[in-house]
């Protein structure tokens, strides 16, 4: 059995972007011991902040750094940047996928489109078109999380628009 990378576990414990649990999963150790070697060390999960703004910080300037270089002390400046470089990765392959499910949105609204609706089609279109709607919903309101476009008001706009559906599918 190999020995814990304590550096490493200490560090991801510090930037507090994963559970412990996660961490200890991750690692190959119990949670029980990573509890005991902070407690004993007096670590602090209390760069969850930083990390956050990091991982803004670099998702606004499109690449992400990488440098790989790491110092036998690791300074906050360091855990901040490796776990911001995590959470900014997760977010664009977020994004990447939100495409691909427009993509899906929009070749959906296309078939509509061209279909003709008739007395026999009229109830599969209805919810054809219901469907449509509320994943095209969806997409924009994930894409809007995704690229940080609406404070808090902005989504209650998205809501509504979501019930206004909603209210128009139920009398169809």
């Amino acid at each position: 059995m190999t020995k814990p990378d304590w550096e490493a576990i200490e560090s991801a414990y510090r930037a507090g972007s994963l559970s412990i649990r996660a961490i200890a999963e991750k690692h190959g150790v119990s949670d029980t011991a990573i509890r005991k070697k902070a407690t004993l060390h007096n670590w602090q999960r209390d760069l969850t902040e930083k990390v956050k703004t990091a991982t803004k910080l670099k998702l606004v300037r499109t690449e992400v750094r990488n440098d790989g270089s790491q110092s036998k002390v690791r300074t906050d400046e360091e855990i901040v940047d490796e776990a911001s470089d995590t959470t900014a990765e997760l977010v664009l392959s977020h994004r990447e996928g939100l495409k691909g499910w427009r993509e899906i949105t929009n070749k959906l609204r296309e078939f509509v489109e061209d279909t003709d609706i008739t007395t026999e089609n009229h109830a599969s279109m209805a919810r054809t078109i219901a469907a449509g709607v509320d994943a095209q919903i969806k997409v924009i309101a994930a894409e809007r999380k995704a690229y940080n476009l609406d404070s808090d008001e902005g989504n209650k706009s998205v809501d509504n628009i979501s019930d206004l559906m909603d209210s128009l599918s139920q009398g169809a």
